[in-house]
């Protein structure tokens, strides 16, 4: 399984971004996919998943900005992030999880500073 995210990249506040995450070696619609992040000096924390049936969950400090989606024909889940803030800078990681499995790519960076 490999899972490749890109997108990332240096913004300005108030700017926006868009992640994608393409997965190989995996019956992708099967899969929740999900969108995590690591600020330096914290601990990864949850932005947003979504299920193989659609439904959604993002963190708190993200609703309204950023949102998950996903192309099941294409292998590849979004976060198209808006409004970014400084505090929104982090490594982003792309997961994939179904029952006892559990997949993370590596990270892109994402850096909103002006």
């Amino acid at each position: 399984v490999q899972l490749q995210a890109s997108g990332g990249g240096l913004v300005q506040p108030g700017g926006s971004l868009r992640l994608s995450c393409a997965a190989s070696g995996m019956i992708f619609s099967l899969y929740t996919m999900g969108w995590y992040r690591q600020a330096p000096g914290k601990t990864r924390e949850l932005v947003a998943t979504i299920t193989s049936g659609g439904n959604t969950n993002s963190a708190d400090s993200v609703k309204g900005r950023f949102t998950i989606s996903r192309d099941n024909a294409k292998n590849t889940v979004y976060l198209q992030m808006n409004s970014l803030k400084p505090e929104d800078t982090a490594v982003y990681y792309c997961n994939a999880r179904a029952h006892v499995l559990d997949y993370w790519g590596k990270g892109t960076q994402v850096t909103v500073s002006s």
